[in-house]
């Protein structure tokens, strides 16, 4: 007879980046029975950024929650959680990426975001990060993964996009998510 694994516990932590972060939160998790569906684990500045969608019987959630005060205490860092439901399941929808290069300034994600909200399309993860050309000018990649209704049309959709990211002065892309 198997345990039911059908609780979810969206943890986040912060705290100055070291080199066992990763390896001691994570077995932290591991330890109280808890299996890591999604995470996303990044540099931010100086400090270390997680978050990660946990699974589990209520047990190791509750064990989870406990044990968190020590794991703040020992690696120096700052958490949260907050006990969560698996996502839908996005039916009518096509998954699609983004991607856009451009000279660093301020509102850029903003303006990309607020686009796709007018065209009622839900953005599901963004990654951006800055890097140096051989300029030495500060750049900025950000890349997207967008739902789009199957009732959308594509076409329309890509020229409106791309005349959007021409007058921001943005190199981007638009193509089907592939696993």
């Amino acid at each position: 007879m198997s345990v039911s694994m059908n609780n979810y516990l969206v943890v986040t932590a912060l705290g100055a980046d070291s080199l066992n972060i990763v390896s001691e939160f994570t077995q932290n998790l591991t330890d109280c029975g808890a299996n890591i569906l999604d995470t996303r684990m990044t540099n931010l500045g100086s400090e270390f950024a997680i978050i990660a969608l946990v699974e589990g019987t209520w047990g190791a959630i509750a064990k989870i929650e406990t044990s968190l005060p020590a794991v703040e205490v020992n690696l120096g860092i700052t958490t949260s959680t907050k006990r969560t439901t698996p996502r839908s399941i996005l039916e009518h929808t096509m998954s699609y990426v983004i991607h856009v290069v451009t000279i660093d300034r301020p509102c850029i994600l903003n303006n990309l975001s607020r686009f796709f909200s007018t065209q009622d399309i839900n953005i599901e993860d963004v990654s951006m990060h800055p890097y140096f050309a051989n300029t030495g000018t500060r750049m900025i990649s950000i890349t997207m993964h967008i739902n789009i209704t199957t009732d959308t049309h594509l076409p329309t959709l890509r020229e409106q996009f791309m005349i959007y990211c021409d007058i921001l002065n943005l190199d981007a892309g638009m193509e089907p998510l592939r696993d």
